[in-house]
């Protein structure tokens, strides 16, 4: 009965998950209905010379987040600095797939 009730107790991040989810079935309903083409940015990050770019972005990577990251106190995981270094392994993640991708998809 809780889960009916939510909406009334809770509104606003009821509203904001709402807000949330359609735009998420947004993305996805205009994924599934879109050209083979694909859009502008994704043919430019998945032409040949893609690589040129996913090494740029993590040698700027590198440098931001390896200098960020010496100049902030090591206070512990439960911290404004530990958020950031989950933010700084989440995006070189991501970049660095990108990268392997680049490089290996040839």
């Amino acid at each position: 009965m809780q889960l009916f009730l939510v909406a009334f107790q809770q509104p606003i991040p009821f509203g904001i998950s709402t807000i949330i989810v359609v735009a998420m079935l947004g993305i996805v309903l205009k994924s599934a209905i879109s050209s083979e083409g694909g859009s502008s940015w994704v043919r430019r990050i998945t032409n040949p010379n893609a690589k040129f770019l996913f090494t740029f972005l993590f040698i700027g990577w590198a440098i931001v987040f390896g200098i960020g990251l010496q100049l902030v106190p090591h206070v512990g995981a439960n911290s404004l600095y530990g958020g950031l270094g989950l933010i700084a392994m989440f995006s070189g993640f991501f970049i660095m797939m990108g990268l392997l991708w680049s490089v290996i998809g040839e």
